[in-house]
Formats: C-alpha cells, structure tokens, sequence
C-alpha cells in the first residue's frame, strides 16, 4: 500500500507537464508530510484546490505504515478549508493561514499496555495554523499545527486529536 502511494504521487509529479501561466494562477497541490513520513513510516498526502486568493479546501489522507510506533491514529481522512491573509492579493493562497478541519480518524488508544491495546473509531473538529511558502518552479513547503477534539464520547478515542507537519510538494 505505501509503496502504491508513494509510486503514484512521485509518478505524478514526475509526467506533470508544466503549465504556461504563472505559478501564483495554478489552482491545485499536492503536498506529503515529510516528519511523519521519516519518524514513522506514517503517509500523509494532502490535496488542496486554491477556489480564490484567499480561501482553498481539501483533503488529507493519512495511513499508518506500522503498529508497533506510538502514533495513535492508523487511518485519517480530513476535509479541511483554508483562510489566508496577506498583503499582495496578486500571489494565490500563500502566506499565513488558518485553516478549519473534520476529521475521521480510526487507531488504537495507546493509553493502555501493548498486550490491552484498544481499537477505535472516532470523529473530530478542530482548527489549526499554517504558513506556506512556494518558489516560482511550484514548489512548495508549509508549517501546520493544530488540533481537534472528539466528538460524543466514543469509546476508547482519544479527546484530542494532533494535526499538524512540515509539508512539501507541488503546485500545478
């Protein structure tokens, strides 16, 4: 599975043909998080879609290469919708961001020894903030950090739920 992902995103970016407008007028990206990816193996590949200058929304998939680490979640999809606020309107979602998300998210609780591991499933809220950067080629490297809190009172979920990574990918 990680390396169907990783074939295709590397794919992807590798046969992108570059487009004729400028950088800042490209609507779509795709970005991995890079310290999950090396402390893991977890996978996170992001899509966002610019809609204007100021506001993007996407999707985060997240899967757990291993179950023997201590990161909670195996599975995570979050939806998610960005803000940004910046001086020059000419440059498209860049700069500082706040973003809201929901996420599902699916795991084990690792409060518990290793031999009473609890499985779980769970829904949260939450809000995070962000800064991007991109170059003039597309690149692009993002900081996020956030966090949500559960919703209900599922069993076994933990009440808050950690969003946040180094990004860097691609804008097209």
């Amino acid at each position: 599975m990680k390396t169907t992902i990783f074939f295709f995103f590397f794919s992807f970016l590798a046969f992108a043909q570059p487009s004729s407008s400028s950088i800042f007028e490209r609507k779509h990206e795709f970005t991995f998080g890079m310290v999950k990816l090396l402390a893991g193996p977890i996978v996170e590949l992001n899509y966002e879609h610019i809609q204007s200058e100021d506001f993007t929304f996407g999707t985060s998939i997240l899967v757990n290469g291993r179950n023997d680490n201590d990161w909670e979640e195996d599975f995570s999809v979050t939806p998610f919708a960005r803000f940004y606020f910046q001086e020059q309107k000419a440059f498209a979602a860049k700069g500082l961001f706040v973003e809201g998300f929901a996420k599902y998210s699916s795991g084990r609780n690792n409060d518990y020894t290793r031999e009473n591991e609890q499985k779980y499933s769970a829904a949260s809220l939450g809000m995070g903030v962000g800064y991007k950067w991109i170059n003039r080629t597309g690149f692009v490297f993002q900081i996020l950090l956030g966090g949500g809190r559960t919703l209900g009172q599922p069993e076994n979920a933990p009440d808050f739920l950690f969003r946040g990574d180094l990004q860097l990918g691609y804008r097209f």
